[in-house]
């Protein structure tokens, strides 16, 4: 995979909804997990936000230039995925 974009999240948490459904219309392939469900999951949000579960935190790029949000906007989701070069397919190159 070119660019591994992990969402832990929680079927119940809106702005989980609401950045799975941006990067799905994005056309961006990434792994979801649920952290209701996940322990491993679970325990990498708790470490990551300093004892939050907070969701949705998302790891996206290549391992030697990852970037992480907690809780981004849309407009952050886009700025991150521009700036690791990602092409949305679905938009036409000018």
């Amino acid at each position: 995979m070119e660019h591994p974009f992990v969402i832990y999240g929680r079927p119940d948490c809106e702005d989980t909804v609401q950045a799975r459904e941006f990067l799905d219309e994005r056309g961006v392939m990434y792994e979801y997990l649920n952290i209701n469900e996940d322990l491993e999951a679970e325990r990498f949000v708790i470490l990551y936000n300093s004892g939050k579960r907070i969701t949705p935190t998302i790891v996206m790029g290549p391992d030697d230039n990852q970037t992480v949000l907690v809780e981004p906007s849309n407009e952050e989701l886009d700025a991150a995925l521009n700036a690791l070069g990602y092409e949305n397919p679905r938009q036409p190159r000018s």
